[in-house]
């Protein structure tokens, strides 16, 4: 199946695929696109991709976290295209036995992805057009 999607996003079809009988814990990460970023509004979000290269990364990155994982089952997808305020951009799930592999899985999936796949996005506002850095965001502890 796919990792990249120009249709909506199913959190509940992603938790399906994902559980297990064995499985007592669940996480679920859904990054939506919001109304405001840096002080900026924001009307929608353009997602981009090296597409052929993001697919080959982000199978690689759940290989990865499989190894890293292996008690857990991650499923992940990413959306391209025009999103409005409120639309799921990507949605991560993590089935693990225990909560804590679920939710460390679930974590290290996100920022990863961020990180890894060659995935871009630019926001539309009053204000004009913008591309966002995806390193940008995070705190002066974490790397990019």
């Amino acid at each position: 199946m796919p990792y990249l999607t120009r249709e909506p996003l199913d959190p509940l079809e992603l938790l399906a695929l994902a559980r297990r009988d064995g499985d007592g814990g669940l996480a679920l990460f859904a990054g939506a696109v919001r109304n405001r970023d840096s002080g900026r509004e924001v009307a929608t979000l353009e997602y981009v991709a090296y597409e052929s290269m993001a697919e080959k990364e982000l199978g690689a990155l759940e290989a990865e976290l499989s190894a890293r994982f292996p008690d857990a089952r991650i499923v992940f997808r990413h959306r391209l295209g025009l999103l409005r305020v409120g639309e799921l951009a990507v949605v991560i799930v993590a089935a693990a036995p225990h909560r804590e592999e679920a939710f460390a899985a679930c974590r290290e999936a996100i920022e990863a992805i961020k990180a890894r796949a060659p995935i871009w996005k630019r926001e539309l506002g009053p204000d004009g057009t913008r591309w966002v850095d995806p390193c940008e965001a995070r705190s002066a502890h974490e790397s990019c």
